[in-house]
């Protein structure tokens, strides 16, 4: 291995106390390969097992914690003990190869396809996302709102039974969490909206359910995660100085990460707060004293990731990166960072043993992934 890039491979410890083994983790990015009836399917678990020996941690797509939260086709469940077995297939798979494994848990909240919720779309509030022909999902009641959040104790419940090294809360982009902290979806005047910090209130609920749960059922290694974006597009949403209040409130919250969902590392605010940095690096110097952050966003070389390692973020999640090129981590510790592919090869699914409907995501998602 070329010197320079030893800082990839630094061990890391969380809080903890569970040391990864590098500073690369697989990044959750949704596959549609789960079989109809919300179990993992074959296909996914060569998908996972293929990519799991390089990095440090793997974070799987999202798994529903309630049948109308499932956000996708082609998505496995988490919302049943009936799933159990099918959960333990993946982790095992995950964990024989080596890495930490974590299960991320959601609910779709207004984004879900009707078809899949017979209809019954729900929300923080009756707000519509916007783009034309959204539904207008139901304002959830308040009896609703805190059996979702025991909902995903439950979940994390099945989690530790199944073998997972923790769970990964999805408050991130644009689904039910992050749709009670924006001002554009929750409207709500009770204790779990109106002000920004009644909009806190149920992200804050998850975290502390989450958190109760695995301490009554898992030793203190079990992992807890909150993925959040940064900032919305709509008018009103969530701002930068939003975002900051968000991650003050979490970081007293004993969570072993937060990790940031973006397009792009290396991205700046749109509003909220005057500063040129990146996002992350802004996040970083917020809570990285209190809390390790997860970086993520087109990371594609070993420059790129020593790079963004250099800004102090002590973890990277690579998603379409590992997909490209499932050795990405192994290729620079061999001393062959040369060879790692960067854009996507449409002759070779079998070799990178990816699924077919998410190959046939990619190839049909003009930009999605270089190459295509």
């Amino acid at each position: 291995m070329n010197s320079k890039y030893a800082p990839i491979f630094q061990p890391f410890t969380l809080s903890n106390g569970i040391t990864l083994k590098n500073r690369i983790v697989m990044a959750p990015m949704t596959n549609f390969s789960s079989n109809q009836d919300g179990t993992v399917s074959d296909a996914e678990v060569k998908y996972y097992a293929r990519r799991s020996a390089g990095v440090g941690m793997v974070i799987t797509a999202c798994t529903y914690v309630t049948a109308n939260g499932k956000g996708f086709h082609g998505e496995f469940g988490g919302d049943r003990d009936e799933l159990i077995p099918s959960l333990k297939r993946l982790a095992s798979a995950i964990k024989e190869k080596g890495s930490k494994a974590i299960l991320q848990i959601f609910h779709g909240g207004r984004q879900v396809p009707p078809e899949l919720v017979n209809g019954d779309v729900v929300s923080a509030s009756s707000i519509p996302a916007e783009g034309e022909g959204k539904p207008v999902p139901r304002e959830l009641s308040e009896q609703e709102v805190e059996a979702i959040i025991r909902d995903f104790g439950e979940t994390t419940r099945r989690a530790i039974e199944s073998g997972f090294d923790g769970v990964e809360i999805h408050g991130a982009n644009g689904y039910l969490i992050q749709q009670f902290f924006s001002p554009h979806s929750n409207r709500r005047e009770d204790r779990w909206g109106g002000s920004l910090d009644k909009r806190l209130n149920f992200p804050l609920a998850v975290v502390d359910e989450v958190k109760s749960v695995a301490a009554k059922y898992a030793n203190d290694s079990f992992i807890t995660g909150y993925r959040f974006s940064p900032e919305e597009p709509e008018t009103p949403g969530i701002t930068m100085a939003d975002t900051l209040y968000l991650i003050d409130a979490l970081s007293e919250k004993d969570l072993d990460y937060l990790h940031v969902s973006l397009n792009d590392f290396w991205s700046t605010p749109r509003r909220g707060i005057e500063d040129t940095r990146s996002r992350i690096e802004i996040i970083q110097e917020r809570v990285g004293s209190h809390i390790p952050v997860i970086g993520v966003g087109s990371i594609r070389t070993a420059d790129e990731a020593l790079k963004a390692l250099e800004t102090g973020i002590p973890l990277l999640a690579l998603g379409r990166e590992i997909i490209m090129d499932p050795d990405w981590v192994q290729k620079i510790s061999e001393g062959k960072e040369n060879e790692i592919i960067t854009k996507i090869d449409k002759t070779k699914q079998n070799e990178l043993v990816v699924p077919d409907p998410l190959w046939q995501a990619i190839i049909h998602t003009p930009g999605w992934f270089p190459g295509v």
